[in-house]
This record gives C-alpha cells, structure tokens and sequence, in this order.
C-alpha cells in the first residue's frame, strides 16, 4: 500500500485496540502518524509507551485530551488543573520521542456546566482562568495547549466553547506557539462564519490540529458515539480541508471517529475503511 504521510489516526477511532495493537495497525496500513489518547498509555504507564512510541516510526500528532475546568467546586478544579499539569508533561515527553514532525499538542476540551448552574459564562470564564493558569507550565514544557470547540449539543456537559470563533477569542490572550485551536470537521461543519474564522486561526499561526470524520443524521441514541467514516455523511471534506491548508496547517490530518460500530470492527479492517474514505472525500495532494 503507498504511504499516507499526512494522515494520522487518532487512537478514538480504534478505541479498543492497546497502543501496541494500534501501532502495528497504523504500521501494517502504511500511516505515519498517530494521535495518542492519556487512557491507553495509561494503561501500559509513560515509560512503556514513551518506548512504544520510539521503537514505532510514527509522528504523534496530538495528545488527548485535557481540560474540562468549569467545575463550580473549588477543590474539583484544583484536581483537574493538577490532571493537565501531568497531562502537559506526557505531552512533551511522548511528542520527543515521536519521529521527526511529531506536534507537541495537547487538545483541551473546555467542559461543561455543573449542575445545578446555568452560568455559561461562568463557566467560560472558569476555563479562561485555568487555561491562563496552565500556560506556564506549557510554554516551559514546548506544549501547545490546543482549545476544541464543539458542537453547541455538548455546550451542557462537555465543552461551553462551541465555535472556532469563541476557541480563537480565548487562544487569542496568549502567544501562539502556546495555545492554539482545534479545527473538528464533527463540531464546526455547520458554522456559517467557519471560512472566516479558519483564515482568523491562519494568519494568527493558530490550528494546532485538524480531524476529521462525518455527519450523518438521525443521530445515534448517544450523540457522542455518532461519527461516521469520512464520505459516509454531508461534510464537504473537501472543501473544508482545503480551507484549513489554504490557512497555511501543515500538520497530519487525523481522522478521529466515535462510534461503537467502528470500535467493535478490526482495527486494521477500520484504519484501511478510513483511509478509503479519506481518500475519495479529500484531494489528493491534500494527503
């Protein structure tokens, strides 16, 4: 199979493969990168995967995932803040030892409100405090700390940070190499002020990362577990991933699917499934 060197795949879309077995799967499929997530290096501990990662070729493209510090409880927010710190630091010691190009990015998901608050500004202001509280030690570490908006139907419990625009207005207060944007073909396809806001994130230096998968409605009964392989939905692929490289993002593009169909399959049968999709949903030079 010819190689895909600007593909990732994000360690989500084979959610239940162990950083070994997704290794071997993006090897054996010709990928050259890949987007790690913190529970399966959990899992196996830093040194092992810092070994994995090393022994394997591939690029890390991103680190998943930190954020969620819009807790109303003081001491919940301090733990979570503490989570990002460590998280901060397997960042930076995973994205080393990645082959040349590797990003040192770890995506940031705001969080939600916490019951019983209805305060969504609050709750934005409280991710604003962390996220200044975190650029210290990021800055110090080489880490860009790498806000993702997403869809307004998770404004309630996972991200109050719902357009590229609102994602740009928070990294904006800091420099760029520091905090950056996510671009999720999921969460801002719909954005009717998107083309704006990605030549916005262009010319500041901004995207930090680009996913991709697709939308297809009727959602599943878990709208979080409701992606779709590139082309199976009504994303323009095309015309987005132009825009984002137009913006001037070199960077892997990672495909990144939630759905219990797809983690349920081969991982192999999944990454080539993918890269089929990709592959007639996007230019080719584009790959």
């Amino acid at each position: 199979m010819s190689r895909f060197r600007r593909i990732s795949i994000n360690q989500a879309t084979i959610k239940h493969a162990s950083l070994a077995t997704a290794i071997t799967a993006c090897n054996a499929s010709g990928i050259e990168s890949i987007g790690l997530w913190r529970e399966p290096v959990a899992e196996v501990g830093l040194d092992e995967a810092v070994r994995l990662v090393a022994d394997s070729g591939l690029r890390v493209s991103s680190y998943c995932r930190g954020g969620f510090l819009t807790s109303m409880d003081v001491r919940d927010r301090q733990r979570a803040l503490d989570d990002n710190f460590r998280a901060i630091e397997e960042t930076a010691a995973l994205a080393a030892v990645g082959a040349p190009g590797s990003a040192s990015v770890l995506v940031l998901v705001a969080g939600g409100l916490d019951p019983p608050s209805k305060d969504l500004a609050g709750a934005r202001a409280m991710f604003e405090e962390g996220l200044a509280r975190l650029e210290v030690a990021a800055s110090a570490a080489g880490v860009t700390l790498a806000i993702e908006p997403l869809h307004p139907m998770y404004a309630s419990d996972r991200a109050v940070v719902s357009t590229l625009g609102q994602a740009l207005d928070l990294a904006e207060n800091f420099a760029p190499d520091v905090v950056g944007v996510v671009i999720d073909a999921f969460h801002v396809w719909w954005d009717p002020d998107l083309s704006a806001q990605i030549d916005r994130a262009g010319r500041g230096n901004r995207i930090a990362c680009y996913q991709v998968c697709d939308w297809s409605t009727p959602l599943g009964h878990d709208v979080l577990l409701s992606r779709h392989y590139p082309g199976d939905g009504v994303i323009d692929l095309r015309s987005l991933t132009r825009s984002v490289r137009s913006a001037g993002f070199a960077g892997d593009i990672e495909i990144e699917i939630f759905n219990e169909v797809v983690w349920n399959d081969d991982p192999k049968r999944v990454i080539e499934r993918a890269l089929v999709g990709i592959h007639h949903s996007v230019e080719s030079n584009m790959l």
